[in-house]
């Protein structure tokens, strides 16, 4: 399959890094096709790994990644173009963190609304799904660094698009997927961060995740 992946930085490289491990075909996008990072990271992933603009990815892209920060999310969306985008899988596994008051972060968008229905809204002929947003990137793609239960969560408005990620989860290893309604649910997933940010900064480890128990 064509992936997209849209953002050079850790997130962006490890979900390329894995798509094309289990044999698919990726483009990773920034704003400049002579980015350095990405001209890197394809050089190293090997034949199956390009790269160029955003526009470049979600055009070559029948599935696409947004692993961009947060709050640079919806422009580099609109640099990808809204007719690249239509139709398409649009998987967003970004955060709207705000760094502006030092750490912790808090949350440019949350309570009301949420980044996954922002992208939605601006893009209403995309099938948005938000997942994997609760999790250190090197979990996203390897959940057996948490060696007992936990769980990842699905938000989205289309049913045929959420099994589509599933599928792209269950190749990452993931076998504990909660949907959990549609993509208004991102809300509670996003607004999961701060938690997740303090606890990072007690155990001092990102490698660590949350699992639902119920009776």
């Amino acid at each position: 399959m064509k992936i997209a992946v849209l953002g050079t930085g850790m997130v962006g490289q490890t979900i390329g890094t894995k798509l094309v491990e289990l044999g698919h075909e990726v483009k990773m996008g920034s704003r400049s096709a002579t980015n350095e990072k990405a001209e890197a990271w394809s050089q190293k992933a090997g034949k199956n790994a390009s790269h160029g603009t955003f526009s470049d990815a979600a055009s070559f892209g029948e599935i696409v990644f947004n692993c961009t920060n947060g709050n640079g999310a919806l422009d580099a969306l609109r640099l990808a173009g809204a007719s690249n985008l239509s139709g398409k899988v649009l998987i967003d596994i970004s955060n709207a963190l705000d760094f502006s008051k030092g750490f912790p972060p808090t949350l440019s968008v949350s309570n009301d609304d949420s980044l996954g229905e922002q992208i939605q809204r601006e893009f209403p002929d995309a099938k948005v799904v938000k997942t994997l947003n609760t999790v250190n990137c090197t979990l996203m793609v390897n959940p057996s660094l948490v060696p007992m239960p936990h769980d990842i969560f699905m938000s989205g408005n289309d049913a045929t698009a959420k099994e589509t990620v599933r599928g792209i989860l269950e190749s990452f290893g993931w076998s504990n997927i909660i949907d959990i309604g549609d993509i208004g649910t991102a809300r509670g997933t996003e607004q999961l961060l701060p938690i997740w940010v303090r606890l990072m900064s007690m155990w001092k480890t990102p490698q660590f995740n949350f699992h639902i128990a119920r009776a």
